[in-house]
């Protein structure tokens, strides 16, 4: 049994890098910690536990996450200071030697992340527990709003593609998902909650069933069915695992909305090939059709990785035209970072780094010219608009089905509520449209 009374008129702080799943974790760490007497910090207030969820899917990320501690222990000098995440499973050694850090858990331990905590004493030296990348066998369940409108309902969790440049399955372990059931029941709760918008997330989330013997496919059924829940939207899914009988159901099912993100990572096959990718250009095209062919007006987001080894100018040219040429909505571009393990550092040809900026600035600029095409084809039609929070005096905004970006004037009675908007013009940073009840 774990002394709860240590834990009582504590306050928290935390910080999470990367991706949504990260933030997801988090969030259930704070409810975790919240159940046993933890409150969060309010502003100027210094905590007694600092949590750092941390993300290694670059050098740079490494870096951030580095600077975080650092942050963090200087602003909150005493606190208990926790890491977990990608970088404390990868590199536990090297973040317990950081001045400040008490405890480094891994994967397999940060859903249970209180047991650990012992009296919240300070030590010399930080400890660290993790557990061997082919061990990590465990599914934390994460269904969590955190300061935002919509809810993030963690379904899977760690991979086994072993593409040649990623060290996710290193550092998440092999993949794994919750049961329907289980999942069915956390959205019915964020349903109770108020909740009328669930992000589904994971690591390889396509891959859902490994460990339950369902499909993807089952799920999306069951999680349409959820009474109260107005909206879902799948997070990122891999072409190959995106089937047509997905597609299709979700272009006339009940809460799926019409919003795709697909990593395609190199519009040039033999990149894709280099980088161990599980599918090639055409198979690609032929996913972006089908969805375009059901569903016009889907919002699809592409991720891009640039300068990646054996990305030669011709193939990154390829790889350019290839995705210039494909009907979608957004890019989110990478640029290559070197990761130690994995294969990719045995591929020869190495990209200079003024080339990949160049390269990244050339997607980026491509990406604004796509998005802003798909919201001027917007312009004066109606939506509906699921409203989030927004800081008094600022416009509030919220996304269409298809996920446009609107803009209202500020008023707080709107806050989590589906409304009938015309979509006007670009704000001034041409980032959404400005919009007005109907």
């Amino acid at each position: 049994m774990i002394d709860t009374t240590v834990f009582q008129d504590k306050k928290a702080v935390y910080y999470t890098l990367g991706c949504k799943l990260n933030f997801s974790e988090t969030s259930s760490i704070g409810k975790m910690l919240k159940d046993v007497g933890v409150r969060t910090v309010r502003k100027g207030e210094k905590a007694d536990i600092c949590v750092i969820n941390t993300c290694s899917v670059t050098e740079i990320a490494d870096k951030k996450c580095r600077q975080a501690i650092h942050r963090l222990t200087k602003q909150h000098p005493g606190a208990f200071v926790v890491v977990t995440g990608c970088y404390a499973q990868l590199k536990p050694e090297q973040v317990s030697n950081i001045e400040g850090v008490d405890l480094v858990l891994g994967a397999e331990q940060k859903g249970e992340l209180i047991n650990y905590l012992g009296s919240l004493e300070k030590h010399e030296h930080g400890e660290a527990i993790t557990t061997a990348t082919k061990d990590i066998r465990s599914f934390a369940p994460s269904c969590s709003r955190g300061d935002r409108t919509r809810y993030f309902l963690k379904v899977q969790d760690g991979c086994d593609y072993f593409c040649s440049y990623c060290t996710i399955p290193f550092a998440r372990g092999r993949s794994r998902n919750g049961k329907i059931e289980d999942l069915v029941a956390q959205a019915r709760q964020a349903a109770a909650e108020g909740g009328k918008e669930i992000v589904l997330t994971g690591v390889n989330i396509g891959d859902f069933g490994k460990t339950t013997g369902e499909t993807f496919f089952d799920l999306v059924k069951a999680l349409d069915q959820v009474e109260g829940i107005e909206r879902f939207r799948i997070s990122s899914i891999e072409p190959n695992l995106l089937t047509d009988e997905i597609i299709e159901y979700v272009a006339h099912s009940r809460a799926f909305m019409p919003h795709f993100h697909i990593p395609l990572q190199s519009g040039c096959d033999e990149v894709l090939k280099l980088m161990r990718r599980r599918y090639d250009i055409a198979l690609f095209a032929s996913k972006i059709r089908k969805i375009k062919e059901l569903m016009p007006d889907a919002f699809i987001g592409v991720d891009v990785i640039v300068g990646t080894r054996g990305e030669t100018p011709e193939y990154f040219e390829k790889a350019y035209e290839f995705i210039r040429g494909l009907d979608v909505t957004q890019l989110h571009v990478f640029s290559y970072s070197e990761r130690p393990g994995t294969q990719a550092l045995k591929i020869d040809y190495v990209v200079p780094a003024e080339e990949k900026h160049q390269r990244s600035q050339r997607l980026l600029a491509l990406s604004d010219e796509k998005t802003k095409a798909f919201y001027a084809r917007h312009i004066g039609q109606e939506a509906k608009v699921l409203m989030e929070k927004s800081k008094a005096g600022m416009p509030m905004h919220g996304f269409t089905e298809n996920y446009i970006r609107v803009e209202l004037e500020h008023d707080d009675s709107l806050d989590n509520h589906l409304v009938q908007v015309r979509m006007g013009e670009f704000n001034e940073d041409s980032t959404a449209l400005k919009g007005e009840l109907v």
